[in-house]
C-alpha cells in the first residue's frame, strides 16, 4: 500500500506540474502571443524588417500604398510626394507609426487563429486622408517649407496633413550629397514632430484667457501710441493705433494692447488658461504623439510676459496641437481629438474602426462664441472675406520672429463656421514672412477642394 500511495503521490505531483505548466504557457500566449508572432522580422508579417503584406488606401479607396513585395505606391507621383510622411519610403528613413500602431490588424492576428486572413486578402487601411486635398496643399506650398493641415472639428477625421520638404519615393534624389538644403529636415513630419515660434496667433489664446478671467474684458479700451513701458522695457508695434476696443485690438493684433491686455489677465492666470487651452499639449493618436511646444513664464516678469502673451518669448507650438485648439473654439469650446486611421479591413472582416473622437471642454461655451466674432471680423475687416468664397471663415494670422538674420516664420490658425464644413486648419511656412500675404492663397486652396 505505500507503494501504491507513494506512485500515486508521484503521479498527481506529475498531474499538477503539468496542469501548472498548461496554465503558465495559456497565460504566456495570451498575454505574450502577438508579441511572439509579431515581432520585428517575423517570416509570417514582414519581408526583413519591414511588413510585407496589406495596403493603405485614402478616404475616398485610391490606393497609396500597396505593401506587398518591394511595395508599390501610388501611380501619381505629386500624390507619392504628397503622402511621403504617412506612407514612408522603402528605405525606412521617413517613420510610419501608424503601420506598427495596427500591423495585428492589417495582418488579421488574434490569440485563437493565429495570423490569418479571409480569402487570402491582404488587410487594408483607409486614411481620412483626402488625396484630392493632399496634392493641392502640396502645390499650394510649393518650394516652401513647413506644414499645412485640416481636419474635422466635429468628427476628429484629418483631412490634410502636408509636410514640405518632401521626394518621390519612386524617385529618391541624392540627399546625402544635397549641398543646396533643400532636403533639409526631409525626414521629419513636420505637423506632428516640429514646433514654432507662434508669432500673433498666440495672441488667440490669450484672448481666450483674458476672456475667461474679466467679465468686464470687451468694455476695455485701449491705447496705442507705438510703444508700451511695461517693467524696464518696452514692447514696440509696427504702427501707431490709438485708442481701440477689444475687437480692434485683436483684428490689428496690436502688441501693445494685448501688453495690457498679459497686465490685466496676470502671470499666474495666464499659464493656468493656456494650460488648461491644451495650447502646448502633446497629443496623441493611431500611434503618434506629436510634439509638445512650451509655454513657461514662471520667470517671466514685465516686458518678458507681455512678450509670451503676444507669442515670443521662449514660446513653441506643434501644429497638430495648436489646430486642435482653433477646433475647439470652433466646437464651442470642446476639444476633439484628430486621428488619421479610419478603418482596417481583412477581407470580409473589419479589425478596426476609428472610435468616436473624445469632446472634453477647455473653455466656456460664451468664451468660444466670442473668440469666434472677432476671428470672424479678422477675416472681414483686415484678410479679405473674398479670399474664402462661400465660406465663413474665422482666423488669425501670426509672425513668429526667430531671429539670428533669418525672415519670421508665417502662420495662420483658424476654422470654417459653415455646418457642412466643420473644418479647422493651420498653415506654418518656415521664413515665410508674414502670414497673411504667405499663408492664406495656400489655405485658400486647399479648402477650396474640400468644400466643393
Amino acid at each position: 500500500m505505500n507503494r501504491i500511495a507513494g506512485r500515486t503521490f508521484i503521479a498527481m505531483l506529475l498531474v499538477f506540474a503539468l496542469l501548472g505548466g498548461t496554465v503558465f504557457f495559456l497565460s504566456e500566449y495570451f498575454a505574450k502571443g502577438e508579441e511572439w508572432v509579431l515581432f520585428s522580422g517575423s517570416p509570417h508579417v514582414y519581408g526583413g524588417t519591414k511588413l510585407s503584406t496589406g495596403m493603405i488606401l485614402d478616404r475616398d479607396g485610391a490606393l497609396l500604398l500597396d505593401l506587398s513585395g518591394d511595395k508599390t505606391y501610388a501611380p501619381d507621383a505629386s500624390l507619392r510626394k504628397a503622402m511621403l510622411h504617412w506612407t514612408g519610403d522603402r528605405q525606412g528613413n521617413v517613420y510610419t507609426p501608424i503601420l506598427s500602431e495596427y500591423t495585428p490588424d492589417m495582418v488579421g492576428y488574434d490569440a485563437f487563429n493565429g495570423v490569418y486572413s479571409y480569402a487570402n486578402e491582404p488587410g487594408r487601411m483607409t486614411l481620412t486622408l483626402s488625396s484630392k486635398a493632399q496634392k493641392a496643399a502640396l502645390e499650394a506650398m510649393g518650394e516652401r517649407v513647413g506644414t499645412v493641415a485640416v481636419y474635422n472639428y466635429r468628427t476628429g477625421e484629418l483631412l490634410c496633413a502636408v509636410t514640405t520638404p518632401n521626394f518621390d519615393p519612386d524617385n529618391v534624389p541624392d540627399i546625402a550629397g544635397d549641398t543646396s538644403g533643400s532636403y533639409e529636415g526631409v525626414y521629419l513630419n513636420r505637423f506632428t514632430q516640429s514646433v514654432y515660434i507662434p508669432g500673433s496667433i498666440f495672441k488667440i489664446a490669450t484672448l481666450a484667457a483674458a476672456l475667461e478671467t474679466r467679465r468686464d474684458m470687451e468694455d476695455m479700451r485701449f491705447t496705442c501710441d507705438g510703444v508700451y513701458e511695461i517693467g524696464s522695457g518696452d514692447v514696440t508695434c509696427e504702427k501707431i493705433h490709438g485708442k481701440q476696443d477689444l475687437k480692434s485690438a485683436f483684428s490689428n493684433s496690436c502688441n501693445c494692447a494685448f501688453a495690457q491686455i498679459v497686465e490685466l489677465v496676470g502671470r499666474d492666470k495666464l499659464q493656468q488658461y493656456v494650460e488648461q487651452f491644451a495650447v502646448t499639449e502633446s497629443v496623441s493618436f493611431d500611434g503618434i504623439t506629436t510634439a509638445q511646444g512650451n509655454f513657461d513664464v514662471s520667470n517671466a516678469y514685465g516686458e518678458s510676459l507681455a512678450w509670451a502673451g503676444i507669442g515670443q518669448y521662449t514660446d513653441q507650438i506643434n501644429p497638430c496641437s495648436f489646430m486642435g485648439f482653433m477646433g475647439a473654439i470652433a466646437n464651442g469650446g470642446k476639444g476633439v481629438s484628430p486621428y488619421v486611421v479610419s478603418t482596417v479591413q481583412v477581407g470580409s472582416h473589419r479589425t478596426y474602426r476609428a472610435k468616436a473622437a473624445d469632446n472634453r471642454r477647455v473653455m466656456s461655451g460664451a468664451t468660444a462664441q466670442i473668440l469666434t466674432e472677432y476671428l470672424r471680423n479678422n477675416v472681414e475687416v483686415k484678410y479679405g472675406a473674398e479670399n474664402f468664397p462661400g465660406l465663413t471663415v474665422c482666423a488669425k494670422t501670426g509672425t513668429g520672429e526667430v531671429g539670428g538674420g533669418r525672415k519670421p516664420n508665417a502662420m495662420f490658425a483658424g476654422f470654417v463656421e459653415d455646418e457642412a464644413y466643420p473644418y479647422a486648419f493651420i498653415v506654418a511656412v518656415e521664413d515665410g514672412g508674414y502670414g497673411s500675404s504667405v499663408c492664406i492663397p495656400i489655405i485658400s486652396k486647399v479648402l477650396k477642394v474640400l468644400c466643393q
